[in-house]
């Protein structure tokens, strides 16, 4: 996993910047009810979609919450009071506490099956009966956008998704939320290119091969034999899920 105190500073750069955070945050809000006031994002990172959602809709009191020290602090200067350092496995705040509750490019970032579906019940914990749980699912299979690149990788051993869309929807049926609704949003500046893929594949990154690894030098070759190093593919597009926890729950 990327070491994200020492990635923050460059992080939003790399990552499509406001762009993106805006089509995350507009996408998010589209499946929280006008009527929410309280919202807890989880894993903010940044901030730099949680601001945007808290700017979209004055109206919604919006906390935000990190693991990383660095991260936490870079979101708490856009949300000055609003940001606590904390797990998303064991979250700091009572039962039924908020009325929608966001995890944005977290769930695919575990470890474990485990992890992921204590991330779901932690999130299910603190939002109300009636309130809603949205989260991205199926990061991964998004970046597949049909370009050359993905022709190159097609025999690549691919990591096991922790953020499959099934599998979640099951994690949270365990704890009492039902399937409420779905949305999809482009990833401004995403699009890989075969330089940056090389990179990321020689780190270790989205395949089950080490750093190293003969088969990933292979990948490594055929990549660097495409046309355009430099230029960006086509962005891939986030889908979003959305749920509602049982108002008898």
């Amino acid at each position: 996993m990327l070491d994200y105190e020492r990635e923050a500073e460059g992080y939003d750069a790399s990552r499509g910047g406001e762009p993106r955070a805006a089509a995350a945050a507009e996408a998010v809000l589209g499946l929280v009810p006008q009527g929410a006031r309280r919202l807890l994002d989880v894993a903010c990172g940044t901030g730099i979609v949680t601001r945007r959602i808290a700017a979209l809709r004055p109206a919604l009191r919006v906390t935000g919450a990190d693991l990383t020290p660095e991260m936490a602090r870079r979101a708490a200067g856009r949300l000055p009071g609003a940001v606590v350092l904390a797990d998303s496995r064991r979250l700091p705040f009572a039962d039924g506490r908020f009325d929608a509750v966001s995890t944005v490019w977290l769930l695919h970032l575990a470890d474990h099956a485990d992890d992921v579906r204590c991330i779901v019940h932690e999130c299910a914990r603190v939002l109300r009966p009636g309130g809603v749980y949205v989260t991205t699912v199926d990061k991964a299979a998004a970046h597949d956008v049909g370009s050359d690149i993905d022709a190159v990788l097609s025999s690549r051993p691919p990591r096991q998704a922790r953020d499959a869309a099934a599998d979640v929807e099951a994690y949270a049926a365990e704890c009492g939320l039902a399937p409420a609704g779905r949305a999809r949003f482009p990833g401004h500046g995403q699009g890989r290119n075969p330089r940056r893929t090389m990179s990321d594949l020689r780190r270790g990154w989205f395949v089950k091969l080490p750093p190293g690894h003969p088969r990933a030098d292979d990948y490594a070759a055929r990549l660097a034999a495409l046309p355009d190093p430099d230029r960006p593919r086509r962005d891939p597009v986030f889908t979003l899920r959305a749920f509602t926890r049982n108002p008898g729950g």
